[in-house]
């Protein structure tokens, strides 16, 4: 099977890679459309902000390459953001392959932002990509930005209210939360995902 990381920048790719390695797979890093276009598995890696995000997508002609992938395609903290249609942050058209408005935390007491540290899940729908989930598992999260709860919704978390933790459309999937720092259930979606 190959499973490729696209290179758009973020700063988790190593992470994401020894993740995917503890699970047998050596995912390659690579900005070439006809690798990505050629692999079983897209993964869309990213920490940062959404801007330099699709700015290094459109530097590296990969904006309407990632819009016709047919496969299964992962998007990780960011990667995930960058699925949806348009982010708040800086007022950025993202990829719209998630029919999703990113949108900031509002700041209040006791809530910081960003969001750092473990929230606990909530199952919303059934699906093969949540297999062996259940509703005693947390994930390990570091954002501002949020994907509002909306039919693409499988997973919530509740941060001042809830808020997508896993979403999927079509073979568009996203992690809002960081699986390769979320121990065995982070690495659970990781191998459910290489199934799909």
């Amino acid at each position: 099977m190959a499973v490729v990381l696209v290179d758009a920048g973020g700063t988790n790719i190593g992470s994401v890679r020894y993740a995917l390695q503890r699970l047998g797979v050596d995912a390659e890093l690579t900005a070439d459309a006809a690798l990505i276009r050629a692999a079983d598995k897209v993964i869309l890696p990213g920490v940062g902000a959404a801007g330099p995000g699709m700015a290094r997508l459109h530097e590296l002609g990969l904006v309407e390459l990632m819009r016709s992938l047919t496969q299964p395609v992962l998007g990780v903290c960011l990667g995930m953001q960058l699925l949806c249609r348009r982010s708040e942050e800086a007022e950025v058209d993202c990829l719209g392959l998630i029919p999703a408005h990113v949108q900031r935390f509002v700041e209040a007491p006791g809530m910081r932002v960003p969001h750092m540290g473990w929230n606990q899940l909530r199952v919303r729908k059934p699906h093969p990509l949540l297999s062996g989930l259940s509703e005693k598992d947390w994930a390990y999260f570091v954002h501002s930005y949020a994907v509002p709860v909306g039919d693409y919704t499988l997973v919530t978390a509740d941060y001042g209210g809830e808020f997508s933790a896993v979403i999927a459309h079509d073979n568009f999937y996203g992690m809002q939360f960081h699986p390769e720092r979320s121990a065995e259930v982070g690495a659970k979606l990781l191998k459910n995902f290489l199934v799909l």
